[in-house]
């Protein structure tokens, strides 16, 4: 297969939607002031939408290894990494809390839907697409439930409202209704509008992640974040592409759920942190540095990590 072309296929679309929000943002088209209620929209509605939309009445949420392992796998890879990047402390240099716990966010955090899922299509089969999304409800959870406590510094017991969230709902009532099997008796209205609300989810996201860049790219070459981009690459890569390798060769489940592991080895830090950072009071300069170069350079390490992978783990 020619992985570096599939790779530009998947990513083009992506980078070309973020430059949009970065040219009417410096077009004053899309304004600071309107940040705000735009990402309490895309949070709130359009992710749960997308959610709902990609979940409710796939079979592969009908597979009991699937349903439950696939998830895991979401849950334990983002924590792995998340926990990893935090423990390199020293490496990066970061100080201030908030900048540590974007950090391990951001790198934590890999990119699960905007590049996986194409890819998931171009180079396997709707089996392993359906897995891919199963996983995804795992990394969600993660993700609206330990990111953001994570990014607000909050704990559990004190804050457990936090983390009830539109997303979080969506992933509940999504394995809700397909397990008692009310996903089919949904108006098809009602199908519809969740179907077009959740397509708008990513080129919204896209495009105000370009206006946040926009906002910060003057910081991206300041003299401290060399550190930071290097320790995130180091980290985003190259050592957790090796461990989540490791964990598709020999962890026995579906070779589906290894396709999707291997795939997501090779992905960079996701894009979303950097507006999760805005949203919940973390540092977006530091989101930001390590959203850009891991994405950047994964041009080069995707195609590779892909080919070394499928035949690494014998997929």
């Amino acid at each position: 297969m020619n992985e570096f072309s599939t790779v530009l296929k998947a990513v083009i679309p992506i980078f070309s939607s973020a430059l949009v929000g970065l040219l009417i943002r410096k077009l004053n088209w899309l304004t600071e002031e309107a940040d705000q209620s735009l990402l309490r929209v895309n949070i709130n509605l359009l992710l749960p939408c997308l959610i709902l939309d990609s979940t409710l009445g796939n079979p592969a949420l009908s597979r009991l290894s699937n349903l439950l392992l696939a998830p895991l796998v979401g849950i334990g890879t983002l924590l792995l990494g998340v926990g990893m990047a935090i423990a390199v402390r020293p490496m990066h240099g970061l100080a201030e809390r908030k900048q540590v716990r974007t950090f391990g966010l951001s790198v934590g955090m890999y990119n699960y839907g905007y590049i996986p899922i194409p890819l998931s299509i171009l180079l396997f089969d709707k089996q392993t697409t359906g897995v891919l999304l199963v996983h995804n409800v795992g990394v969600e959870t993660a993700l609206w439930t330990f990111g953001v406590m994570l990014l607000t510094g909050g704990s559990l017991d004190k804050d457990w409202r936090k983390i009830i969230n539109g997303p979080l709902i969506a992933i509940l009532l999504a394995i809700i209704l397909n397990w008692l099997q009310l996903q089919d008796r949904l108006p098809e209205a009602v199908r519809m509008a969740i179907h077009w609300l959740g397509e708008c989810a990513i080129p919204m996201a896209l495009i105000l992640i370009g206006a946040i860049v926009a906002d910060h790219l003057s910081e991206f070459h300041s003299t401290s974040g060399w550190r930071v981009i290097g320790t995130a690459l180091f980290l985003r890569l190259g050592l957790l592409p090796v461990l989540f390798l490791l964990l598709a060769k020999y962890l026995p489940c579906s070779v589906e759920l290894k396709r999707v592991i291997v795939i997501q080895a090779a992905m960079p830090a996701a894009v979303f942190p950097i507006i999760m950072a805005r949203h919940y009071g973390g540092d977006p300069p530091t989101a930001l540095r390590v959203v850009i170069s891991t994405s950047a350079a994964s041009l080069v390490t995707i195609p590779l990590w892909l080919r070394f992978g499928t035949k690494f783990v014998g997929v």
